[in-house]
This record gives C-alpha cells, sequence and structure tokens, in this order.
C-alpha cells in the first residue's frame, strides 16, 4: 500500500488489502473511501471493522465523477471526523479520484479550493487534481458545497 498524510484526519493512497487494514487502523482509520468502479472493498473482518464506502466511478473525462458520491463521501468523511476518526480515500493509483475525494473533503472542513489542492499536491506528489477532469469536479462540488450552505 501506497499513501500520504496529507492532514492529521485524511490519509490518500492506492487501494489497501486487507492485511494494510492494520495498519490503517493503528493511523485511527476509522473510514476508507474506495473511489474505484470494478474492485469492491475488502471486508475488514476485524471486531470493529473499518467502515467501508464504495463509491464506485471510472477515472475518465467521458465519465467524470458523479457530484452526488462527492457529496455523499464528504458528509460520511465529516461524521467520521466529528466521531475521532480519521479517512483513508483511495483509488487505484491515488492519483485521481482518491484525490478528488480527499480535495472535497478538505472543502468540507472548511479549506478553499486552492488551498486543498495545495495540501494535497504538497504531501503526494503522484496527486493529480490538476487534470482538467478531476479540477473542474473539485471546483463544481465547492460551488453547490457552499450554495447548499455545506
Amino acid at each position: 500500500m501506497n499513501f500520504s498524510t496529507i492532514t492529521n484526519d485524511l490519509f490518500i493512497g492506492t487501494t489497501p488489502s486487507a492485511v494494510d487494514y492494520n495498519q490503517l487502523r493503528d493511523l485511527g482509520v476509522r473510514l476508507i473511501i474506495n473511489m474505484r468502479f470494478r474492485r469492491r472493498p475488502v471486508p475488514d473482518l476485524h471486531v470493529p471493522p473499518i467502515d467501508l464506502l464504495w463509491l464506485r466511478t471510472i477515472d475518465s473525462p467521458f465519465f467524470p465523477i458523479p457530484i452526488d458520491k462527492l457529496i455523499r463521501g464528504a458528509h460520511t468523511a465529516l461524521e467520521t471526523i466529528r466521531n475521532g476518526g480519521k479517512i483513508y480515500s483511495h483509488c487505484a493509483g491515488g492519483v485521481h479520484r482518491g484525490v478528488a475525494m480527499g480535495a472535497v473533503i478538505l472543502i468540507a472542513q472548511g479549506h478553499d479550493v486552492d488551498t486543498a489542492i495545495q495540501l494535497i499536491k504538497t504531501h503526494r506528489i503522484v496527486a493529480d487534481p490538476h487534470a482538467f477532469y478531476i479540477r473542474s469536479r473539485i471546483l463544481r462540488f465547492a460551488n453547490q458545497w457552499k450554495a447548499n450552505g455545506g
């Protein structure tokens, strides 16, 4: 598993295996957000298990990430953080979809778009939130989040 610590509450990386769940649990992760389309999350057999949220999305400019999935992920992440947990957001490579989810979580926490993107780029060098089809979804989320009062 390849991941980066973005903030005290947020990690972004590649797809974890069941073996990686112990490391994530030790870091305080209580929610794993899976942004992959075909690869369902591996169940956590530990008691209590880490919560898993599968938001099936495709990494393609032709099929943009649905805003409702970003909103659902942000609300679930905020609830987890309020309850003392941390978030692990991932896609296949931790470059686009997992990064988009990480950015919207930061925005939902009160960061502006540029600060959220800069935080991610600073701590995860391989992240590419500036890809036009990723940045446009982050911006659209931010506008909708603000319009709806968070």
